[in-house]
């Protein structure tokens, strides 16, 4: 299993390649557009799901046959463009009819802002909010830059996500209680040698960068054996 894990991490630092800035280079399963992906086989970063029942941070049956795994800032511009432009229509198209689960991972690599905010996140969690509040979020970020990110502007997005207690977010977002948490996803990413966000792995199929959403429904489809959508 040890020989395993090596593996895997030395082929997650060989695909995840592309821009530094997360601006959409190519990486193996973008690049494929699909091609060489056999359904119910794992591509080479393995499974990375973790598949929990009522993970608040995640999307879509547990039994879902394709997961896609996000790795994520909330001062990305990138993120941003993925979270308006694309993960929309995956949730219509496949999380919907049971076909995919999207699981996220935090990956706070623009300062103590976006580690506040990756704090506020799952502060937002805590109280089922959390993928409201990360829209909200997401929403309102500029096309490019790293917005800032304060208590303030975290508790509008809280707010505009309809968080129900405002005193506790913000006692949790100021505190550490989610860094362990957050730590492991960073410990992941930096295992599989992802070098910027946002980062992708569809049933281990890793994708880098801002892709149009044509090339996740390639892979997607590759994976669901050609019947993709509902």
């Amino acid at each position: 299993m040890a020989v395993l894990a090596v593996v895997a991490v030395t082929l997650g630092v060989i695909v995840f390649t592309g821009n530094d800035d997360g601006g959409g280079g190519q990486s193996s399963a973008a690049a494929s557009g699909g091609q060489g992906v056999t359904p119910g086989e794992l591509g080479p970063l393995g499974e990375l799901a973790t598949r929990e029942e009522g993970d608040p941070l995640a999307l879509g049956a547990v039994d879902a046959p394709v997961v896609l795994v996000e790795f994520a800032d909330y001062r990305c511009p990138f993120c941003a463009k993925f979270s308006r432009d694309v993960e929309p229509g995956l949730v219509a198209e496949y999380v919907e009819s049971g076909q995919l689960r999207i699981e996220w991972r935090d990956m706070p690599i623009y300062g103590d802002e976006s580690m506040l905010a990756a704090r506020a996140g799952r502060a937002a969690a805590a109280q089922g909010r959390f993928w409201e509040f990360n829209r909200a979020l997401y929403a309102a970020a500029p096309e490019g830059g790293h917005p800032g990110m304060d208590v303030d502007k975290l508790r509008g997005f809280a707010e505009d996500a309809g968080v129900p207690d405002m005193d506790r977010f913000t006692a949790q977002m100021q505190s550490t209680e989610f860094d362990a948490a957050i730590g492991a996803d960073v410990a992941q990413a930096q295992q599989l040698g992802i070098p910027a966000t946002p980062a992708f792995s569809i049933n281990g199929n890793p994708m880098l960068g801002a892709q149009p959403a044509s090339v996740f429904n390639q892979v997607i489809d590759a994976l669901l054996g050609g019947e993709g959508g509902a």
